[in-house]
């Protein structure tokens, strides 16, 4: 069985499927801040998301990082490197990318393990 939460015309935002969570792409709180904040608000909103579904971030299998310049990328895997538990760390991918809007930063897809 496949559940879809907050399910829009475009995109759910949580699908669940085989106990696998499947959250929609996450960006900053608020886009005009710099890029650790964008990270930190971009996380927590991933948190909340990952409850809502019943997982944490210990159980992320996989996440998919976007970042508008690679000069961001070391300021980004701070806030990464202290919001991931240690010994949970899932697969991972950055790449440079075009965002949506332009004052967007970084964000992030995730794949997390039903709890």
């Amino acid at each position: 069985m496949i559940e879809r939460i907050e399910t829009k015309q475009r995109m759910s935002r949580i699908v669940k499927h085989n106990g696998t969570i499947y959250l929609c792409g996450q960006v900053a709180a608020d886009a005009t801040k710099d890029i650790t904040e964008q990270t930190q608000t971009m996380l927590d909103k991933v948190d909340i998301l990952l409850a809502q579904a019943g997982s944490d971030k210990k159980h992320i299998l996989s996440a998919t990082i976007y970042v508008k310049d690679m000069s961001y990328f070391a300021e980004m895997n701070a806030v990464w490197d202290a919001w991931v538990p240690e010994g949970h760390a899932p697969a991972r991918a950055c790449v440079a990318a075009k965002m949506a809007r332009e004052a967007l930063l970084v964000e992030i897809s995730v794949v997390a393990a039903e709890i």
